[in-house]
């Protein structure tokens, strides 16, 4: 089985998730800084997911909380499209419901007693891990 990148769009900065070659446990990767093209972020994505051999990307989608689709998630679904588009056939690229996924990343760090400026550093990609292990878990359920 090939991994699974997980993607929490931000407007300054993109959080990276891995799974585990089984499918079964998400981690924390990396963040990128956006820069100004979002074609420029898109391939930089790409070559996460080419590193880590990955076959699909899962991407958060930020619905409200009664689950539609406000000017986040609408501008979420036009950068998904977009990385499609330079993704080609290579992966298969899905949007995920994130919801809560930033809060409970900065629940779970808590403990850690971080500074604001680390965890500001982590978040994100703690909140991709966070959106990919309920991807995976309903990927499970669904068996």
């Amino acid at each position: 089985m090939s991994r699974v990148l997980g993607v929490d769009l931000g407007e300054r900065r993109i959080g990276l998730a891995l799974s585990d070659p089984t499918r079964t446990i998400a981690s924390p990767h990396s963040v990128l800084e956006r820069v100004r093209a979002r074609a420029d972020d898109h391939d930089a994505i790409l070559r996460v997911a080419r590193l880590e051999r990955a076959d699909r990307i899962v991407v958060g989608l930020p619905l409200s909380l009664s689950g539609k689709h406000g000017p986040a998630a609408r501008a979420a679904l036009i950068e998904i499209e977009a990385l499609r588009a330079a993704a080609g056939d290579e992966f298969t690229i899905e949007p995920f419901d994130e919801r809560l996924t930033t809060v409970s990343a900065e629940r779970s760090m808590a403990p850690a007693r971080l500074t604001r400026a680390a965890r500001r550093r982590v978040v994100d990609k703690v909140a991709a891990a966070v959106m990919l292990q309920s991807w995976l878990d309903r990927q499970v359920s669904q068996r």
